[in-house]
């Protein structure tokens, strides 16, 4: 059975007749979409947007944000969204790209000084290396509300993005490129002061990069390799310093972030009544639907069906 959460590609946001979309910068929330946002999906794109007004709810993994008007919203490829309700009136400045379009042409840098590169570039190439932005995790807070002056920075920043966006040049996609660079950067250090706010420190030390890498290959692999070993020999290093590491820095043991990776596909999978959960446990790669059963108990302390029954 295919994966029953939706992966949308770009163009599925827009009614432009492209067979492939790198960037899109979204102008009017009441556009027509080709993709049904209200039920759980996931995109190969990432987004940055600001809401100017109205209301929305928005699910990221199942967490649930209330975007109101002076509200950040960034969210990576792959996690899987809901825009759960949207009022009439919402309207925000939302710009769309993929890590293809801002890595394409870009040349190998020359040496940064001291032998240090910047937070977010790849040390190989003068690219934006899309994954080390912190609010780019999966694990990040995919949205919060800004200060004022916050605010009026970042829409005057997606505003420019609009103009360009729509100005028609012959180095428009290089354009598009600087001023997201521009963006990316200013809410890095929006998103750094946000996290030290609330006492939570942005990824620094080679624990916490480790740690951040093991996120990521869990959320790649884990509907197919949920044992430590895999993940270890992708980090080049042993089952017990990447279960130690883990621990210590996410304060979760290794095998706690693979079972929660597939609990939560679980849970999204059994909010769709179309589905048996002989088929989910299926999809999932267990053996059957009593193991699936039993892994799924433990975790949440219902069987799939009582939890199913509790929606």
């Amino acid at each position: 059975m295919n994966n029953a959460i939706p992966t949308y590609q770009l163009n599925a946001l827009t009614e432009y007749d492209s067979d492939r979309l790198d960037v899109y910068f979204l102008e009017h929330t009441n556009e027509k979409l080709m993709a049904s946002l209200d039920i759980p999906y996931r995109g190969n794109y990432y987004g940055v947007g600001i809401c100017l007004r109205g209301s929305a709810e928005f699910k990221v993994n199942l967490e649930t944000y209330i975007i109101e008007p002076r509200c950040l919203l960034m969210n990576p490829p792959e996690t899987i969204t809901q825009w759960a309700s949207v009022s009439n009136d919402f309207e925000t400045l939302t710009i769309f790209f993929t890590k293809e379009f801002m890595t394409a042409g870009r040349h190998p840098a020359g040496r940064h000084p001291a032998g240090r590169h910047p937070a977010g570039r790849h040390p190989a190439t003068n690219a934006i290396y899309l994954d080390n932005f912190s609010f780019f995790e999966i694990a990040a807070q995919h949205a919060f509300q800004l200060s004022r002056s916050q605010s009026k920075d970042i829409t005057a920043s997606l505003t420019m993005l609009q103009q360009r966006y729509n100005t028609p040049h012959a180095y428009q996609n290089e354009i598009l490129k600087s001023l997201i660079d521009i963006l990316l950067y200013k809410i890095a250090s929006i998103y750094d002061q946000h996290l030290l706010a609330s006492h939570t420190q942005p990824v620094q030390t080679r624990s916490q990069l480790l740690a951040s890498e093991f996120k990521k290959l869990v959320h790649s692999h884990f509907l197919a390799e949920r044992s430590l070993t895999f993940y270890a020999q992708r980090l080049f290093i042993t089952s017990k310093h990447l279960t130690e590491t883990v621990k210590e820095v996410t304060g979760k043991t290794a095998g706690q972030w693979i079972a929660d990776a597939v609990i939560l596909e679980a849970k999204v999978l059994l909010q769709n009544p179309s589905l048996t959960i002989a088929q989910i446990a299926d999809a999932l790669h267990f053996a059957d639907q009593s193991t699936f059963g039993k892994f799924f108990k433990k975790s949440t302390e219902l069987s799939p069906m009582a939890y199913k029954q509790s929606l």
